[in-house]
């Protein structure tokens, strides 16, 4: 008799049978099933996309860039009688026509298209392109051109000149993660979708034009940039910087590009360790495809920590402050060089696939370069954020899943989440743990990312290929371990079924530990706080202190004048992923003595990922009136974006009038609130959380 099966939803929308408990047999592949992105109004099914190419004039007098771009594709359905792309309301279409190849020898033949725009999502829209029967004949290819102008879409950001570093020339850039590229050109934006690329960019004389390509020209006679990618990547990882940008070479395949206020800076912390650590990541998951690793440091208000464009991270640059946090963050994308962009997950709805496996082989490249002490150190401080992030969702939030299920009109980017990293790393620890050795594990890995090297994946396939890669794993049915089983593992809410152990790093943490047990009585002794120096500590001891005591919190006023006469003189002279965490806990335990610090703070800082924790706990508790007047204060310096963030934590529920503030203040009605804006998109915040792409 047959066993009894159960059905379930996978990732990609379609039912499958999955073996009762007793089975040992997984449910059957995945890859052959009809990926459903619900983030894509596309017919991605209906073509190969071969090629595209941009033809792009940036002008930065009126924020917009025009041109066209030319789409090489190949029907690979019958019956299909357009073509549909994403795209947005930001980018203004012009017109749209299609060169067919003549049969025979025959002259190519030239249309033009009827096309219309459709809704489909606050973060995007449909480009519906009929399709003429001439064009449509399977395996043939042929391609569209379209000629479009981008104004104020969420993929690309002007930068005047007093927002940049060195407040000379105006910059942009884009940010195509996850789903705002379709603002910068119409495209198949999912990840199941890849293609190699091509760019021609015109620019005003003196500014400098970087991207995420293989290979570069410049002719300076002309001021076009021409670029391009010959491997095949994703819409979300075409990525464009431009501005007034100089570059140093680092290593023999890496150079660091910024604006020439930080360039030197930017060298002397990263030295020649970029080298190193590809040298360390190639000796663990095989050779590095894309050629060049270079990186470019952008001004404060990029609105994330750091994003892993091939060939060309972008970072942001007030992470130079601190090089432990640089370390990591470098790392991290270089990680994504194998999980992430030549392995991509299919849909947004697996995004651990990418960051979970890259902060695995972070964690192992930086094991390798720095001792299993540090790496352990760096994850319990990573994981205490985990659970910090999980006491604020609630242990059955459904965006803890590794699965997670998004609803149509759901932006992917508003669930980037540390369960996508660090449920997902401990995951890949498991598996890793399950082969019983770490070296197996990183052959498994090779070969991983040697089978399905420039493709979309999905769980099923890399559970399939662990099965087959260690046949005696699959013997002892270990994806049904009762407790363990994987599908519960990507399916379940809540924490980690199970964490690596990280008793290497007791030497790091077990201090870190001590003294905050000492801080948690009710009269600490300054005798014995005295014995540990702070100064001493490496940048993850202080911020692993610190993140505790802000769990702590409140705490009397008397422990905070004897934490205050201990460490704020101290703490003013490290970085600001140290400051910020002490200046929380001030704000969150209402200590005025030291508020003077939070003004300077927020005065100096203008980046995302220091002003909003910063903002939300004041407007938490009773300081709302010192942010608002800050507010003021600085807010000229500040991103629109960013702006409009703060504005929303400030006044949203407050009886202050608007409209009697500087007019600097209001932005202007129509104004759209930016799709990587987490307030804008009512997720919940997420506090002491410093979180790479």
């Amino acid at each position: 008799m047959a066993e009894l099966q159960r059905p379930t939803l996978c990732c990609c929308r379609k039912v499958l049978t999955v073996p009762g408990n007793k089975s040992c047999e997984g449910g059957r592949s995945l890859a052959h099933c009809r990926l459903v992105d619900v983030a894509s109004a596309s017919n991605f099914h209906s073509f190969k996309l071969r090629h595209f190419h941009l033809d792009l004039h940036l002008n930065f007098a009126v924020k917009r860039i025009t041109g066209w771009q030319v789409l090489e594709l190949t029907p690979v359905q019958p019956g299909v009688q357009s073509l549909i792309l994403d795209t947005h309301p930001s980018l203004l279409i012009h017109s749209v026509d299609c060169k067919v190849p003549g049969a025979s020898g025959a002259p190519d033949v030239f249309l033009s298209l009827t096309y219309r725009i459709e809704p489909f999502t606050d973060y995007g829209s449909s480009l519906n392109i009929s399709l003429p029967a001439a064009v449509i004949r399977p395996h043939r290819a042929f391609r569209v051109t379209i000629r479009y102008t981008t104004t104020d879409g969420p993929a690309i950001w002007w930068l005047d000149a007093e927002l940049t570093c060195g407040q000379t020339r105006p910059l942009v850039f884009t940010q195509g993660h996850s789903v705002c590229n379709r603002s910068f050109f119409p495209c198949f934006d999912t990840p199941a979708v890849k293609s190699t690329y091509s760019a021609t960019v015109r620019v005003p004389e003196g500014v400098t034009v970087l991207m995420s390509a293989s290979r570069s020209a410049y002719s300076k006679q002309d001021r076009v940039f021409q670029f391009s990618m010959e491997y095949p990547v994703p819409a979300y990882l075409v990525a464009l910087v431009a501005g007034d940008l100089q570059h140093a070479d680092i290593g023999p395949r890496s150079r660091v590009w910024a604006e020439p206020c930080i360039l030197t800076c930017a060298v002397s912390k990263l030295g020649g360790s970029v080298e190193r650590w590809l040298n360390v990541a190639e000796g663990l998951f095989g050779p590095y495809v894309w050629g060049r690793y270079d990186i470019v440091f952008l001004p404060p208000s990029f609105p994330i920590v750091a994003m892993e464009n091939p060939c060309l991270t972008f970072i942001i640059s007030s992470i130079l402050e601190s090089q432990e946090f640089l370390l990591i963050d470098v790392i991290h994308e270089i990680a994504h060089g194998w999980f992430g962009n030549a392995v991509t997950n299919a849909t947004w709805e697996e995004m651990w696939l990418s960051e979970g496996l890259a902060t695995y082989a972070q964690r192992r490249i930086t094991t390798e370069a720095y001792g299993e002490a540090f790496t352990c150190l760096e994850t319990v401080f990573r994981l205490d954020a985990l659970h910090r992030q999980m006491r604020l969702l609630g242990d059955n939030n459904p965006v803890s899943k590794l699965q997670a299920k998004f609803e149509p009109g759901v932006n992917p980017s508003s669930l980037m989440n540390l369960f996508t990293y660090e449920k997902g790393f401990c995951f890949v620890s498991y598996l890793s743990q399950l082969c019983g050795d770490i070296k197996r594990f990183d052959s498994f890995l090779r070969a991983y990312i040697e089978k399905f090297r420039f493709s979309s994946v999905i769980a099923q396939d890399l559970l399939d290929f662990f099965l087959g890669f260690f046949p005696e794993l699959k013997e002892s049915c270990v994806a049904q371990r009762e407790g363990l089983e994987f599908e519960r593992w990507l399916n379940g809410c809540g924490p980690p079924l199970c964490e690596p152990d990280l008793s290497a790093g007791r030497a790091l943490t077990g201090p870190v530990q001590h003294l905050c047990d000492h801080w948690g009585v009710d009269a600490p002794d300054p005798q014995v706080i005295s014995t540990f120096d702070l100064s001493s500590w490496s940048t993850f001891q202080t911020v692993l202190f610190l993140d505790r005591l802000l769990d702590r919190s409140p705490l009397s006023q008397e422990v905070m004048s004897l934490l205050s006469s201990c460490y704020s003189a101290l703490l003013d002279g490290m970085n600001a992923e140290v400051q910020i965490r002490w200046l929380q806990i001030v704000v969150r335990n209402s200590f005025y003595p030291d508020l003077p610090r939070v003004r300077s703070f927020l005065h100096k800082h203008t980046s995302r990922m220091y002003t909003v924790p910063l903002y939300e706990d004041l407007c938490g508790g009773v300081m709302k009136c010192f942010a608002v007047e800050v507010f003021y204060q600085t807010q000229a310096r500040l991103h629109p974006n960013l702006r409009r963030t703060l504005q929303q934590i400030l006044f949203q529920s407050s009886a202050l009038n608007i409209s009697t503030a500087p007019s600097l203040l209001t932005s202007p009605p129509s104004a759209p609130s930016s799709p990587t804006d987490p307030t804008a998109n009512g997720t919940i915040a997420l506090r002491d959380v410093n979180v790479s792409a």
